[in-house]
């Protein structure tokens, strides 16, 4: 989980959604499982890459107050950056 939070965020959510079934994986797991292996075959040199200087913290952050009617939730989200490079994020509803 750390190489998909820290150095891998593209693999994060299929990751986290694949790690629900490692006890009893069914056929359909282990079809998933080598798409994103095969994914990472093609994306071996991708990945966070930080600057030495400056090694500045940013931060944004974003609010969508309820913009459909339909819905009674507004969507929010934050993003830390640090050398140019993504640190920490979240996006709720």
């Amino acid at each position: 989980m750390y190489i998909t939070n820290y150095t891998r965020p593209d693999l994060g959510c299929s990751i986290n959604k694949l790690s629900r079934f490692t006890s009893n994986p069914s056929e359909e797991r282990w079809k998933a499982l080598r798409m994103v292996l095969r994914y990472l075959k093609y994306t071996i040199n991708f990945g966070l890459h930080y600057t030495k200087y400056p090694a500045v913290l940013e931060g944004y952050s974003d609010v969508n107050w309820i913009a459909d009617m339909n819905e009674s939730f507004s969507t929010s989200g934050y993003l830390f950056t640090i050398g140019g490079a993504s640190v920490s994020w979240k996006s709720t509803k």
